[in-house]
């Protein structure tokens, strides 16, 4: 059986194994993009695999992105990458000034194949501060981030229930944790999940 870095790598290289669906490769849930480095990488030790920051340019199918290192990843998009954008994406919602996380096989001359990305994906916990009914405003470290509800897609997680469409649960003083994806340059979010312990 073929495994996903060997589908990338045909990909890449120009094989014909490169035209899968995006969903053969992985998952396409932003949780996927906070999860754990992968076991063969130390604790400590940078993730070859991986690479986050913000699109400086794109040409045809490559992403040129200059990580908060300031190190410079260039990350190629092909036809099994999983994109993520509150939701899965066609490559032409990619745009200069997205932030992302990518993760993906990294090649001999340095590009990133990626396996996924998400772009300006944001995980972030506060206080509700006010709800009104298109949005949230959440206090997250004595800074407000607005979050705006996005009809058929956000959902909210109470406790250990399955999501669901209801938000109406939600109190102004609640505790929460908020994964959604960032408006570039604001203090705004479109809300993915809402996880409420309650």
């Amino acid at each position: 059986m073929t495994s996903r870095r060997q589908l990338l790598k045909s990909a890449v290289l120009g094989g014909g194994a490169g035209v899968v669906a995006a969903t053969a490769l992985g998952s396409l849930g932003p949780e996927a993009a906070f999860g754990a480095a992968p076991p063969q990488v130390a604790p400590g030790t940078p993730d070859p695999g991986f690479a986050e920051g913000r699109i400086r340019s794109i040409k045809d199918n490559t992403l040129l992105v200059l990580g908060s290192n300031w190190v410079f990843h260039t990350i190629r998009v092909v036809d099994g990458t999983s994109l993520w954008k509150l939701g899965p994406v066609a490559f032409d919602h990619v745009k200069p000034g997205d932030g992302l996380y990518a993760r993906g096989v990294r090649m001999p001359d340095g590009v990133l194949a990626a396996e996924s990305v998400w772009l300006n994906i944001v995980n972030v916990k506060g206080h509700i501060k006010n709800i009104t009914d298109d949005r949230l405003h959440l206090d997250h470290d004595d800074k407000e981030i607005l979050c705006h509800r996005v009809a058929g897609t956000s959902v909210a997680v109470y406790s250990d229930a399955p999501p669901s469409a209801d938000l109406s649960r939600l109190r102004v003083g609640q505790h929460v944790q908020v994964l959604g994806a960032w408006r570039p340059d604001t203090n705004e979010v479109d809300i993915a999940t809402v996880f409420s312990p309650h």
